[in-house]
């Protein structure tokens, strides 16, 4: 919806609601349930009744809404309509601030609509995509309440697999998922060759779903040549993500977000010039689903007319590999970018200032303040890779990440304009035994076991 005026008017509704409907209708009627509506559960008074509670509130106390049970409705609602501005902060005005106010008004009756279902039903375990933005986040928090067990799933990296998670999103799981779960795991030269092929491999994208370069440049020559930096001064990498992305509360974060994290750490490095700090923006950014309206470069260029000249940026549309460039660095600093995981395999000393996965596994410099980032960085450059036992313990953990919590579903496979399509000879080919990545999520939201893949005794494709 190009125009923020359908949002707040509810005109969007006449576009894009029966396409999407028609899409749940034609999976879920020839199976004979029975189909609980949202519209069913609220009606126009209870409308009325949130625009009430949430009129002239401003985009502060929209944004840190709760209900009076405390499940936090404004931080979903923000979350969404920055998904929806694709931006990591909301556009001046009083356009913007009615955005949220329909996001956080669409967070609120969402809540209520689950309330009363629960109410009414009873469900031992609820599996939903995501589990953030809305409806899918407030809708979590009322399950969770209510002592409904949830897994929410998501498409993960490598083509055909997905990630689940019990009690909450993966955006949060991950950071917390106890070391034990894969430290202790049967680790060989096998297993060591599998997830180095596997890494090597990400540089060109040709066994996942998405990738962002046809023909990544890695010539490193050329390309230091054409930044003009200097590969007898250390060099700094830096990794952006994209700035919209899964805008939630992490606690752990040193930033408010990712865009005050790269000023700082500018203004820092002023400050250095026996460093030179490289950053890579995120190709997302313009080849992504949803390209971003708040493009990190124009932010930068906004803030500073000038660069330091100890500074170099890597523009998102650049073919320039982001491998081929970190592998210049003494160290990568990181905010929320997966490619934590893959540098600390290769040996890269990592530092996270936001909400890394990577964080909390003993493998990288986690800051939890900005005082705390500041002090690491005062510290660089490192001078070395990291010690050998780190980088096999790093690749345990990649391998986890990458094969073990990503489980295959061989028959998802990718299909011409849609996500993804099935490709099964007959129902016969779901019975239990047959696809072991199938059997994992069926155990995991029957009996709530770990929704673990262990490829090192199963296989990587069985």
């Amino acid at each position: 919806m190009p125009d923020p005026a359908a949002i707040v008017s509810g005109e969007f509704r006449n576009t894009i609601c029966k396409g999407c409907m028609a899409v749940g209708e034609a999976h879920f009627a020839p199976l004979g349930l029975v189909q609980h509506r949202l519209s069913d559960l609220v009606c126009e008074a209870d409308r009325d009744a949130v625009r009430k509670q949430l009129a002239g509130r401003d985009r502060e106390a929209l944004s840190t809404h709760r209900s009076a049970e405390g499940d936090e409705l404004g931080m979903q609602g923000l979350a969404g309509a920055l998904r929806y501005y694709a931006s990591a902060t909301l556009p001046a005005g009083p356009q913007a601030d009615e955005v949220l106010r329909r996001f956080v008004e669409a967070a609120a009756l969402t809540a209520l609509a689950y309330e009363r279902l629960l109410a009414r039903e009873r469900f031992d375990v609820a599996v939903f995509h995501h589990g953030i933005y809305v409806p899918q986040g407030p809708a979590g928090d009322v399950l969770r309440r209510k002592g409904v067990r949830v897994v929410n799933w998501n498409p993960s990296y490598r083509r055909s697999t997905f990630i689940f998670s019990h009690g909450d999103t993966y955006h949060h799981t991950l950071m917390t998922e106890p070391t034990a779960a894969w430290d202790s795991m049967a680790w060989s030269a096998k297993e060591e060759d599998d997830i180095l092929s596997y890494l090597q491999s990400r540089a060109t994208g040709t066994r996942d779903w998405i990738w962002f370069h046809e023909k990544p440049d890695n010539d490193t020559r050329r390309f230091v040549a054409e930044l003009g930096l200097d590969i007898e001064k250390p060099i700094i990498g830096m990794l952006s993500n994209v700035a919209w992305d899964a805008q939630l509360h992490y606690p752990a974060n040193a930033f408010p977000n990712m865009i005050a994290w790269v000023f700082e750490t500018i203004d820092y490095f002023s400050q250095r010039p026996d460093l030179q700090l490289l950053l890579r923006i995120h190709p997302a950014e313009i080849r992504g689903t949803v390209p971003s309206a708040q493009p990190l470069l124009g932010e930068i260029e906004a803030r500073y007319p000038t660069l330091p000249q100890n500074i170099f940026i890597i523009a998102p549309e650049s073919n320039i590999s982001t491998y081929a460039a970190m592998a210049l660095c003494d160290t990568v600093l990181i905010y929320g970018t997966k490619t934590g995981v893959e540098l600390t395999a290769v040996g890269k000393p990592v530092i996270v200032a936001g909400e890394a996965w990577i964080r909390n596994k003993a493998l990288t410099q986690d800051a939890e303040s900005r005082d705390d980032y500041i002090a690491l960085l005062d510290k660089l450059p490192a001078g070395a890779m990291l010690a050998p036992q780190t980088i096999e313990r790093a690749r345990q953990y990649a391998y986890h990440f990458f094969f073990r919590r990503m489980v295959p579903l061989p028959f998802v496979v990718p299909a011409q304009g849609k996500i993804y399509g099935i490709d099964l000879p007959s129902i016969d080919a779901l019975r239990p035994g047959q696809f072991p990545g199938l059997d994992v999520v069926c155990e995991g939201i029957l009996s709530g076991t770990p929704f673990i893949y262990e490829a090192e005794r199963i296989g990587l494709h069985a």
